[in-house]
């Protein structure tokens, strides 16, 4: 049964920092790419981020780029979101996502959900101003 099962998260003061994984199991984890996902109230999923987990490349969309860091941890089957300088503008319900990544090609672009099998759960992201 593939999982992915996401901690971290809670509430922060702006300029804070906030770290989300994602554990996944059932599925090969280096043979996927790893997106985050967020909704804030009242808008709509979209993505943030999206990772290679074979090879490491990433891309981040501008509005978090160079605040915002993915990693992995391949022999843990886990996934990371580093997040630093957090405004409240980035307050939402995260969402970590995988797919395999001869599906995804190029994941030095932005994550269609659609591209996407397995979710998590999501975890609330609040930062308060």
């Amino acid at each position: 049964e593939v999982q992915l099962v996401q901690s971290g998260g809670g509430l922060v003061e702006a300029g804070g920092s906030l770290r989300l994984s994602c554990a996944a199991s059932g599925f090969i984890f280096d043979d996927y790419a790893i997106a985050w996902f967020r909704q804030a109230p009242g808008k709509e999923r979209e993505g943030v981020s999206c990772m290679s987990n074979s090879d490491g490349r990433a891309y981040y969309v501008e509005s978090v780029k160079g605040r915002f860091t993915m990693s992995s941890d391949n022999a843990k089957n886990t996934a990371h979101l580093q997040m630093n300088s957090l405004k409240p503008e980035d307050t939402a319900v995260y969402y970590c996502a995988a797919a395999p990544l001869d599906r995804i090609v190029v994941v030095t672009r932005y994550p269609y959900e659609y591209e996407y099998d397995y979710w998590g759960q999501g975890t609330q992201v609040t930062v308060s101003s």
